[in-house]
């Protein structure tokens, strides 16, 4: 008997110490929950006379909404969290002036759940580069300014050529493009070094994102040491003269320790390694975070002044451009529309559909996959329709829990959910009531062809 009062009382504080949320929901309040690698962790039971407080957020809205769909998302709702799905959707209503307010609804969302941000981690780099430019203030020193990436340390590649330019010269424009139209990996390590490892993550922990750990280059395999140490740079001008020099860094401070692991199993060197893999030195951002970076993009206006990023104008018109352009769309670089189809990289709302697409819905987004893991981050418009909203979703594909066995089931699971859950929130957006209609006239954008 006082075995069970002293649940009961311990269940109490739990769930009034997680009312104390600093961030502004339309959801209901976390709820105590078993442990969340079983399907029945939504239960709200006891096992074992042992309690777990269940952090993700939920709104009803959204939970209710996919329970419509059970052939879509009955295996999605049943099994959350062993797939770690989490997803946001933020309502858009302007006023008589076209202002923006926005009303965000979770689905399992929990910044404490690690999940691997894959290629999303271009999106923030991506607006430091141009941020840190701008605070650089050197005369002729301009996002299509040749920079020369040197090599003076253990692991590092120089890049002095760029044939996806016009001119063959390497630049932080044609660097932002390609993670945007084809998420390019190199081009976002040649940012990554560019801004330096210390600067990356200063700037976003400056900004509230203090959870954020953007640590390592992408697609090489290098130390730690090694990732700390970012290249030499130079800028120079049209006759080959230098503008700018920037050396070789290191970063020495210390991130808050983490104990981040996936999988139950993983390939290392061609052997199996029976036990979870270690992600805790592996680049790490929250989709809440990354969901409020995209609002700052879009609505730069609407957001807290700390915040924001240090654009101009022109380089948010840039970013929006490229981030909803097809790749087909673009000069330079160049991309073969039949390789690099319309919807290539727009996971929400179109999975993995292939051919062309109606020019007047137009997604701003960033996605990534790597690791059984599949995100996207996006604002949706319809230029016809007179909608917009934000929708931003994780979900994990690695069903056997083994990693890097090139195993993952993004075709079965990944990509249809994508396109299911994009389809069903657009859907419901044609249908809600709206007392302004938005002027989305700031988002039609001129193409390069």
């Amino acid at each position: 008997m006082e075995n069970k009062e002293l649940i009961i009382a311990l269940m109490w504080i739990m769930l009034l110490a997680a009312c104390h949320s600093t961030r502004k929901t339309q959801l209901v309040l976390p709820q105590i929950m078993i442990d969340s690698t079983t399907n029945s962790a939504d239960s709200g039971k006891i096992e074992n006379e042992k309690i777990i407080v269940d952090k993700a957020k939920s709104s009803p809205f959204l939970e209710e909404l996919l329970q419509k769909y059970p052939d879509y998302f009955e295996d999605i709702l049943l099994k959350r969290k062993l797939r770690n799905v989490q997803v946001i959707y933020t309502q858009i209503n302007r006023d008589e002036n076209n202002f923006p307010t926005f009303t965000d609804y979770y689905f399992n969302v929990d910044s404490s759940k690690y999940f691997y941000p894959a290629s999303t981690v271009k999106l923030p780099t991506a607006l430091l580069a141009l941020q840190k430019l701008n605070e650089l203030q050197h005369a002729g020193l301009e996002k299509n300014t040749t920079m020369i990436t040197e090599a003076s340390c253990s692991g590092q590649i120089p890049t002095y050529n760029d044939p996806q330019t016009a001119d063959g010269k390497p630049n932080i424009e044609s660097y932002i493009k390609r993670i945007f139209l084809v998420s390019d990996n190199d081009a976002f390590n040649r940012l990554y070094e560019f801004l330096g490892q210390e600067y990356l993550n200063d700037q976003l922990h400056q900004k509230g994102y203090t959870d954020a750990q953007i640590i390592h280059r992408l697609e090489i395999t290098l130390s730690e040491d090694e990732n700390r140490h970012t290249n030499p740079i130079n800028f120079l001008d049209s006759n080959g003269n230098i503008i700018l020099s920037a050396p070789l860094l290191f970063n020495q401070k210390k991130y808050a320790e983490r104990h981040d692991t996936l999988g139950k199993a993983y390939y290392k060197g061609g052997e199996l390694i029976n036990g979870p893999m270690n992600f805790s030195k592996k680049n790490r951002i929250a989709l809440e975070d990354l969901h409020e970076i995209l609002r700052s993009v879009i609505f730069p206006e609407a957001v807290p002044a700390g915040q924001k990023f240090n654009l101009t104008d022109s380089d948010y018109a840039f970013v929006r451009k490229y981030m909803s352009a097809f790749p087909g769309e673009s000069v330079f670089p160049p991309y073969d529309s039949t390789i690099y189809y319309d919807a290539y990289g727009k996971l929400l709302f179109y999975g993995s559909q292939e051919g062309n697409l109606p020019k007047n819905i137009r997604i701003f987004n960033k996605e990534g996959d790597a690791y059984g893991e599949l995100l996207d981050i996006a604002y949706v418009v319809d230029f016809d329709k007179n909608i917009e909203f934000f929708l931003s979703a994780a979900i994990n594909c690695n069903t056997n829990e083994i990693l890097n066995d090139d195993t993952y089931d993004y075709d079965s699971i990944g990509f249809p959910f994508m396109k299911h859950l994009g389809e069903v929130i657009y859907d419901y957006e044609l249908k809600r009531d709206r007392r302004y209609a938005p002027d989305l006239s700031a988002f039609k954008i001129a193409y390069d062809k």
